[in-house]
């Protein structure tokens, strides 16, 4: 069972896209039968069955083994990965093109260089599995906090020659053993989760008035 699997192919995309058959997968994280899956989920056996056969066909579940149960089989199914994440070659004909207008502070370019990153690195993972080859990644995730706009901008501004200089010193166009990799820095605005109930409670009370001097 994968970690996650990338879906490049329109019909498992419009698949798993069905929410009930999302609902399915999610429990197949660990083996189950249509029986029990029927019992977590308040579905009938038989619409459950229906959907299992969908996401069977398309490889987004697989048979783990067949239980005799009585006169009858029962199969018990496992989804093939815990997470999936849908490629935008999925959908090829409007998918982002990032050649397209680049602009460093533009967040729908931003938003085009990730979209490409997932349609690559899932290509270069189905490549890595059928190949039975690791695959060499490496990646970043950090949060900042910044004083001002301009704090911002000397920050990007420093990042961009920081980063040139390291590329001009690796980058070996000629070498014959050499790969070439790609290289992807965002930064975009951190969202705010909701808040909880406690925390919205917590931020609508007053505060608490001292308690008043009594003479006995």
């Amino acid at each position: 069972m994968l970690d996650v699997a990338v879906i490049d192919d329109p019909a498992t995309a419009e698949v798993c896209l069905d929410p009930v058959r999302a609902r399915l997968l999610a429990a197949l994280a660990e083996p189950a039968s249509a029986s029990t899956l029927a019992a977590r989920t308040g579905l009938t056996r038989q619409k459950v069955n229906y959907h299992l056969h969908a996401l069977e066909r398309v490889g987004l579940v697989e048979l783990v083994e067949e239980r005799r149960k009585g006169n009858m089989t029962e199969r018990v199914m496992q989804a093939t990965a815990s997470s999936y994440v849908i490629s935008p070659a999925a959908l090829a004909p409007v998918a982002p093109d990032p050649a397209q207008a680049p602009d460093q502070l533009s967040a729908r370019w931003l938003l085009a260089l990730g979209a490409r990153l997932v349609r690559e690195v899932g290509e270069l993972i189905t490549g890595s599995r059928a190949a039975r080859q690791p695959l060499a990644t490496f990646a970043v995730d950090s949060e900042i906090r910044f004083a001002s706009a301009a704090d911002r901008a000397a920050f990007a501004a420093e990042l961009t020659r920081t980063l040139a200089g390291l590329v001009e010193r690796y980058h070996d166009e000629h070498s014959p053993g050499g790969r070439r990799h790609r290289l992807v820095v965002g930064l975009h605005p951190s969202l705010v989760p909701p808040p909880t109930e406690e925390t919205a409670a917590a931020t609508a009370l007053p505060a608490a008035a001292p308690p008043e001097l009594t003479r006995e």
